[in-house]
């Protein structure tokens, strides 16, 4: 069986995000998301917040597992024995980065190896800081995040960034 491992903060999970999951689990018989936590962010969902919000916006992929981990990348892929990760790209200056981030993994677990998968044209522009910022200036975010869980997202974006301002 051949597993992907797609990692993120997903915090919110876009439109964006899904297309590539989506194609990750056409690809692979089994799809493992997997919700990491990113010391340089500062995430408004807690990470069981980010695992409800991607299984609610993923119910219809039949493929797929919803996790959290608060380890490594390369650790928590080698408990999963063999596995590709999977990253989406939608610019240049993506590349740079996850390119970079491949070759640790490549060096932290030998066995890993990562395939990069670009962002369908409608959805290059699109990432959670941007869905972030459009929701403190009050802006409609309704085509960048899965319908299923955008009021959710919107209500709680909106009230973190009232409550930051008073």
């Amino acid at each position: 069986m051949k597993t992907a491992i797609c990692p993120g903060s997903f915090d919110p999970v876009t439109l964006g995000h899904i297309d590539v999951i989506e194609r990750a689990a056409r690809i692979f018989d089994k799809t493992v998301v997997v919700v990491l936590e990113n010391r340089g962010k500062s995430c408004r969902f807690t990470p069981e917040e980010r695992v409800t919000l991607l299984r609610k916006s993923t119910s219809f992929i039949p493929n797929i597992v919803i996790e959290h981990s608060d380890r490594l990348l390369a650790d928590t892929c080698a408990d999963m024995g063999d596995v590709v990760i999977v990253k989406g790209l939608r610019a240049v200056s993506d590349f740079e980065h996850e390119f970079q981030m491949a070759l640790m993994n490549k060096k932290l677990n030998a066995r890993l190896d990562t395939l990069f998968l670009t962002a369908g044209e409608r959805f290059q522009y699109i990432s959670s800081s941007v869905i972030k910022e459009i929701c403190h200036y009050g802006g409609d975010v309704s085509e960048l995040l899965p319908p299923e869980i955008h009021d959710e997202v919107v209500k709680r974006l909106r009230r973190d960034i009232s409550c930051r301002t008073m």
